[in-house]
């Protein structure tokens, strides 16, 4: 198929799909215009004629950045870098994809644009807040989508679709141009139906920006996007003791066998204590980060406050309730988690968590929308509070049926030899059965 037919075929799936995981559209001429000039070129391009969305916390020039929020939308004239990095690199953008609120969330529920129906079973969340941008890869409308990852929210998606998750290494990739959460934590994450795309994405994306005060230059050379397939790994997993699945056997049992593909492929699994992580991660909402999420937001919070939905509105504004002296102490003790488990990495090469210990239906996350929230961090809020970097893969579905995956786990820096340790492991993990995936394959052109 040409990029051009590539290109009107996405354009087709986008439309006679849920209009709720799109906020906003790239018209279908432009699109495809866009296309014709690709194809025309014969440039040798990276990502040429892949099809994109990215989340409607991330600047495009000319559309409307909400957040999620219709009353706080701004449209933007110059687009985030990371959009400019990909159109540079040939990929065509199709569009803005629904989010939780302010990227507040790991439901994907939590929006006034509605709530995109879960590609599996749309009784079940499709996990936020990048929830939009999940569901469209896992649609096959799109080649890959961006999402952003503050407390897991690039990993919980991916898991509840079937979806790879890539959250690298804070300061990787740029995020000037993106709305921010907490800005001293935020990562743009890539959602893709397979890690060799995820890691194309990332490749092009993956560069120092003298806007973006966070980013910084890491050894992450040509060479080392890949690692010696040959040789055996220790893989970290929590003990027995410290597992949670709330009361979900199947994610349980699912787990369990994730654990054996380790072994199964000459990998030896390692206990741990699985105490400083989860300690570090209550950090980042029953601590002080709560106030940076209030920064972003501060007037429009104080003028607008019924613009926001009442429980994005009542999460952020916890944030008053820490004092600076709360800041430092909560950094102190940071700083302490990430010295125990520095030491942790010399007998260590991965980390391998469940992404999330449970999936909860619609109606089960209405009547406690906190409470279930809480649960679907339980595996993701430490990692870029410790500076580490991250991908989420689909495993085996459940014996009933449901969405169940794992998240690997490396040093900062390390992205690429953790994406080859995941390409890897897959094939272990269990078929994610494809069929979700709605012919993905006839929406891209390209190197995979």
């Amino acid at each position: 198929m040409s990029i051009p037919e590539a290109v009107g075929a996405a354009c087709a799936r986008i439309e006679a799909g849920d209009p709720a995981i799109w906020i906003s559209r790239v018209a279908r001429d432009v699109a495809e215009a866009r296309a014709e000039a690709i194809a025309r070129s014969g440039a040798d391009l990276p990502l040429a004629g892949l099809t994109f969305a990215v989340k409607d916390n991330i600047d495009v020039a000319g559309m409307a950045t909400t957040a999620g929020c219709p009353d706080f939308a701004s449209t933007p004239t110059e687009s985030a870098a990371v959009v400019a990095r990909l159109e540079a690199a040939g990929a065509i953008l199709l569009g803005k994809t629904n989010l939780d609120q302010f990227a507040t969330g790991l439901v994907g529920t939590r929006s006034p644009y509605g709530v995109p129906r879960n590609p599996i079973d749309p009784g079940f969340v499709p996990g936020g807040s990048s929830s939009g941008s999940a569901v469209a890869v896992a649609r096959g409308m799109v080649s890959f989508a961006l999402g952003t990852d503050t407390a897991g929210s690039g990993r919980v998606p991916a898991a509840f679709t079937e979806t790879v998750g890539c959250k690298p290494t804070r300061g990787l990739v740029s995020t000037h141009g993106v709305f921010p959460a907490c800005r001293s934590l935020d990562c743009v994450s890539v959602l893709a139906p397979s890690v060799g795309r995820a890691r194309a994405v990332l490749r092009v994306l993956a560069e120092p920006d003298s806007r973006d005060p966070y980013s910084r230059t890491l050894p992450i050379t040509p060479g080392s996007w890949s690692t010696d397939g040959r040789r055996a790994l220790c893989i970290g997993v929590p003990r027995a003791a410290d597992l949670r699945f709330f009361g979900n056997d199947g994610y349980r049992r699912a787990f369990q066998a994730a654990v054996q593909g380790l072994a199964n492929i000459g990998w030896t699994p390692i206990a741990i204590d699985y105490a400083p992580l989860r300690e570090a991660a209550q950090l980042l909402y029953s601590g002080p980060w709560l106030a940076e999420r209030l920064v972003a937001l501060t007037p429009f919070i104080d003028e607008h406050p019924e613009s926001m939905l009442p429980v994005t509105r009542e999460i952020i504004a916890r944030g008053r309730e820490y004092s600076a002296a709360d800041f430092f102490r909560a950094a102190y003790r940071l700083e302490e988690l990430r010295a125990v488990w520095t030491a942790a990495w010399e007998e260590l090469d991965l980390l391998m968590v469940p992404t999330a210990g449970t999936i909860y239906t619609l109606d089960e996350v209405a009547a406690d929308p906190l409470g279930t929230n809480s649960n679907l961090g339980y595996y993701t809020n430490f990692v870029n509070l410790l500076d580490l970097c991250a991908v989420a893969v689909p495993c085996a579905r459940t014996t009933g049926g449901l969405p169940f995956g794992v998240t690997l786990i490396a040093r900062a820096g390390a992205d690429g030899e953790l994406l080859s340790a995941a390409e890897r492991l897959m094939p272990a993990l269990g078929p994610a059965h494809p069929e979700v995936y709605a012919s993905s394959s006839a929406s891209s052109t390209g190197a995979d």
